[in-house]
């Protein structure tokens, strides 16, 4: 079944490959692995690029082929981060407090230890106990499937009751959005038990490993995500493919007609918003290991409005086009804001693109929304198609009726 869908859809085998090309490239030249001439500093960057490109994935699934706009899945992005940070950072801080009490005359007990752990963690916002969100914070495995869980059972509930009113359009897009700045401001709080505005630190050590250089991390993290963007996009590929895909077109151009056909519109759109978002949670578990802390800035609605111009500017609509947005404006930013690009002496004024970043990349979106409105992406369509005949006869640009498209 597999080498079936393949063969009909060789854009997907082609991005498997040079993805599986890329990731071996940059494992050979790089510090941990390789010969030393990309740095480790570099490596988490692309690491972290690899793991935006998934999240621009499901973003691609739920708005350039079913047309719904979220404006709230890195809000999803962001809590998946928060439930593997919890994990890291109380294992982390558990193997300080036993190392600190190694020298005790009595052995501590798993209440000391634990008090400890809780003093370390919640000390900094005035607190010395647990919360209750961090009951299973001790254990990976009762902690890592809160990762699909927690993002998962939110959307699915968010979902039904906006998808049940049949609430469409922008106003969906608002309530997106108004669902993100909720969170936000609510972790912002000390009392949340996410430790408020200081959010989670520490997360690039892994528990055990703590002898374990950087540069040979930050590769193992590399190639977890390359893994993980692959399966990512061979799973929402053969969701956006085959009978199911074209319901969701169907959703995208005309919602109306499909549910006048008798085809449940609600339930599509609630499998495809919850399925996404536990994506973009998985996302968000790899990023923050690698970013090293996260905080609930990173859950403001302007990262969502960001991921939705990533995926205009690779094409949306397009798999491959979702991942080229998020790696190109990811990898520009970072060159950007990093300091590596020269500012511009105008005698009466200096450009820092630091300060102007933002302004290119608005500037950007602009552009290829008035003159490009198929993306990077779409400079594929010009590429000639052997097994295509006649005119274009649907929706979608490239849609034939069967007889020509077998011609």
């Amino acid at each position: 079944m597999t080498r079936t869908f393949l063969t009909r859809n060789p854009s997907t085998l082609w991005f498997l490959l040079l993805l599986a090309l890329f990731t071996l490239g940059v494992t050979l030249l790089a510090e941990g692995f390789g010969i030393g001439l990309i740095p480790t500093a570099f490596v988490k960057v692309l690491g972290k690029t690899l793991c935006l490109c998934l999240v621009a994935l499901a973003m691609d699934l739920i708005w350039g082929y079913t047309g719904i706009l979220s404006l709230g899945h890195m809000a999803f992005f962001a809590l998946g981060g928060y439930m593997t940070g919890m994990w890291l950072m109380y294992a982390r801080t558990e193997e300080i407090v036993v190392q600190a009490l190694a020298g005790s005359p009595i052995p501590p007990t798993l209440e000391e230890v634990a008090q400890g752990v809780a003093t370390q963690i919640f000390g900094v916002v005035g607190g010395s106990d647990l919360p209750m969100v961090w009951s299973f914070a001790y254990s990976a495995f009762l902690q890592l499937p809160l990762v699909l869980i927690v993002p998962g059972v939110l959307a699915l509930i968010f979902g039904w009751l906006a998808f049940r009113a049949r609430v469409n359009g922008v106003y969906l897009s608002i309530l997106t959005q108004a669902m993100t700045l909720a969170l936000a401001l609510y972790l912002f709080q000390n009392d949340s038990g996410l430790r408020g505005n200081n959010g989670l630190s520490g997360l690039q050590n892994l528990p055990g490993l703590a002898e374990m250089p950087q540069s040979t991390l930050s590769i193992l993290f590399f190639l977890a995500s390359a893994l993980l963007l692959a399966a990512g996009y061979l799973l929402l590929a053969w969701v956006s493919s085959g009978k199911f895909g074209s319901a969701l077109r169907a959703i995208r151009d005309d919602e109306q007609r499909l549910r006048f056909l008798g085809y449940p519109v609600e339930g599509y759109k609630l499998f495809v918003f919850t399925l996404t978002a536990m994506v973009a949670a998985v996302a968000g578990a790899f990023y923050y290991p690698q970013a090293g802390i996260i905080n609930p800035a990173e859950l403001a609605p302007i990262a969502s409005i960001y991921l939705a111009v990533w995926v205009a500017i690779g094409g949306r609509g397009r798999l491959y086009g979702a991942v080229i947005g998020a790696a190109v404006v990811s990898l520009l930013s970072s060159w950007f804001t990093g300091g590596m690009a020269p500012a511009i002496p105008l005698g009466f004024y200096t450009i820092n693109w630091v300060d102007w970043w933002t302004v290119l990349l608005g500037l950007a979106f602009v552009l290829v929304t008035l003159f490009a409105p198929r993306g990077i992406g779409g400079l594929f369509d010009r590429l000639p198609s052997p097994r295509r005949h006649g005119a274009q006869l649907g929706p979608d640009d490239g849609a034939l009726r069967e007889k020509e498209a077998d011609a």
